[in-house]
């Protein structure tokens, strides 16, 4: 099938502490809390902005993201400017989040586009981007697109 208008939906997420990780993703990503199903054995919280569901939290899993194993690689969000980015990285850094990389950083060599890498609660590789601006940093990864090797 074929269609102009594709776009991605939304990203359903598995955690193993839905208050937790609902709290990180919305103070990290500014997310709305859009529903929630807290009790019982059917936990999940939606998320999403302007009543656009964009991320799905399901407590349904133990242990940690298994980053070895087929499946997502990571999670990129872009925003409009580097700005958004740096709040974000404060954001980041007052939670105690491990920015890898060391902070903001380009795509690759040379790319002006670029952001922050760290992982989520349980694991999960994620990456707050700008379309430009990231150009004052060295890229991490010689030859390679930084965000392929976190």
């Amino acid at each position: 099938m074929s269609s102009p208008h594709l776009t991605t939906g939304h990203v359903g997420l598995n955690v193993t502490g839905l208050a937790r990780s609902t709290d990180f993703y919305r103070r990290v990503f500014g997310f709305d809390l859009i529903g929630e199903q807290t009790g019982g054995d059917r936990a999940f919280a939606f998320l999403g902005r302007d009543g656009a569901l964009l991320v799905a939290l399901w407590q349904q899993s133990g242990g940690r993201f298994p980053v070895d194993r087929p499946g997502l690689h990571h999670l990129s969000f872009q925003v409009p400017d580097i700005e958004a980015v740096r709040r974000a990285e404060a954001t980041l850094r007052d939670l105690g989040v491990e920015i890898l990389h060391d902070g903001i950083v380009p795509h690759g060599e040379g790319a002006s586009s670029g952001g922050v890498f760290f992982t989520d609660p349980d694991g999960i590789r994620l990456e707050i981007f700008a379309p430009t601006g990231a150009d004052t940093a060295p890229a991490p990864t010689q030859g390679a697109p930084t965000c392929g090797f976190f």
